[in-house]
């Protein structure tokens, strides 16, 4: 059997296979994208959870006190020191010290 292969037979080729490929990697990159903004998303939910939790314990604590009618120092305690923790983890959450850029390889940023 004879295959009679002409150039733009051997081009046309190259131009399928240059264009599988192309389409092959941006679905690679894409893939890769969604992965790391899923594990973005998870981490702030996990965040977010701990956050509700901790928030429901001061509360609660809180409310036993100021139920109780505990003396004014007690008082000033259980309200003040949780909010010198928010307060402080507020001040630190706006403040930006770094960037968390990822960089990729041969980036000279």
């Amino acid at each position: 059997m004879e295959l009679d292969l002409t150039a733009t037979h051997l081009l046309a080729g190259l131009g399928v296979a240059l264009t599988l490929g192309l389409v092959w990697r941006a679905g690679a990159r894409r893939a890769r994208a969604a992965a790391d903004k899923a594990r973005g998303g998870s981490r702030l939910l996990s965040l977010m959870g701990r956050v509700v939790a901790m928030s429901g314990v001061i509360v609660g604590v809180q409310w036993i006190v100021i139920t109780y009618r505990a003396s004014t120092p007690v008082l000033l305690v259980v309200l003040g020191l949780p909010a010198l923790f928010a307060a402080y983890t507020v001040t630190r959450a706006l403040t930006v010290t770094t960037s968390d850029v990822q960089r990729r390889r041969g980036d000279r940023r």
